[in-house]
């Protein structure tokens, strides 16, 4: 078991730093750089790349807090898709996003349900096709996805169909974010899919699943890290009573806790990602990394914010990008009550 980067990470994660740190636009940055391309197929111009190497792009942004769609276009759509997705599926719907051209989603919640392992949603067969019908919550940019991943209930079990938001059938709903972040809650009502739109996975919604929690943890562990960074920076150079606020033993406390919660959940997601790219069983490890990041990292930013004094309540100061995005993915987690209980349901059997 080897933690370490390999070299071709080492170079995806600064090369993705270096990225988001230009002037440009992050989005069309990432993809002239080839960084959303990175787990599409060599014969679709990829670098046959997977869930490792897209975590540490995913964890720069998140570093950075770039307000670009990255988990939802590469954690949602790209990955399950080249791992489950037909040979036309791929071809049709990842260049085009690899090119920062398009978008990818998935519908993973409903009503009071994050992350649902047997969808209230349903799909049933008429006249050759597939009718969808049901609600997802909380579904990212869905309003401007090409296909939405949608998991459903079927008569021989759980599938996932993708879902063209578009449709006849599909309402989209904004609802608010505490990042701003375009979000809508999705109401399907006998939306025709072809049996084409089928994801092909005796296990897709599981595997889907994986896949959001991996890139979810990988960029919660960025957003952490950066919002780190910056308060060890601000009480490195803001001065009271003549000395930095760091050379106070409060503030060190404090600061020391951040930085134990913030390595805690690194390794947590380093170890999950790790097990999922290696092809192990990852469940167990994701589950106890959601709950790390659930349970720790609002506390963490509530910290960041208090160490920051004054500053640390202007909305236009760099730090609130931190918090409200991991006030966000912590919902998207379902919050650590949801996440301890999937866990105690573990230990259960």
């Amino acid at each position: 078991m080897d933690f370490a980067l390999d070299e071709t990470q080492t170079e995806i994660a600064a090369l993705a730093a270096k990225v988001l740190g230009s002037p440009d636009d992050p989005w069309r940055a990432l993809a002239a750089s080839g960084l959303l391309a990175l787990a599409l197929p060599p014969e679709l111009e990829g670098d046959g790349l997977g869930v490792a190497e897209v975590a540490q792009v995913l964890t720069e942004v998140g570093r950075a807090a770039a307000p670009v769609p990255a988990y939802p276009a590469l954690a949602l759509g790209v990955l399950p898709i080249e791992s489950l997705g037909t040979p036309a599926q791929r071809a049709e719907l990842l260049p085009p996003v690899a090119a920062g051209d398009a978008l990818l989603t998935a519908a993973l919640h409903e009503p009071s349900a994050p992350l649902v392992a047997e969808p209230a949603a349903t799909a049933r067969p008429r006249d050759g096709k597939w009718l969808v019908s049901g609600v997802k919550t909380a579904v990212p940019y869905a309003g401007g996805a090409t296909r939405i991943l949608t998991p459903v209930s079927t008569a021989h079990g759980s599938a996932v169909y993708l879902v063209d938001p578009r449709a006849d059938g599909v309402t989209l709903v904004p609802t608010p974010t505490s990042a701003g972040t375009p979000e809508f809650t999705v109401c399907l009502d006998d939306v025709a899919v072809e049996e084409t739109d089928l994801l092909f996975d005796r296990g897709a919604v599981a595997a889907l699943h994986r896949f959001a929690l991996a890139g979810a943890l990988a960029l919660g562990d960025g957003l952490l890290a950066g919002a780190l960074a910056l308060t060890v920076k601000h009480v490195g150079e803001r001065t009271q009573f003549g000395r930095p606020l760091s050379a106070f033993q409060a503030v060190a406390g404090q600061i020391a806790d951040v930085y134990v919660a913030a390595r805690t959940v690194h390794l947590a997601v380093t170890s999950a990602v790790w097990r999922l790219a290696s092809g192990l069983d990852a469940d167990a490890e994701l589950d106890v990394a959601a709950y790390w990041f659930a349970a720790q990292a609002p506390q963490a930013l509530a910290t960041c914010h208090h160490l920051h004094g004054g500053v640390g309540v202007d909305e236009t100061y760099p730090l609130h990008r931190y918090s409200s995005a991991v006030k966000d993915l912590g919902r998207a987690l379902g919050g650590a009550a949801h996440r301890l209980g999937r866990l105690g349901e573990r230990v259960a059997g």
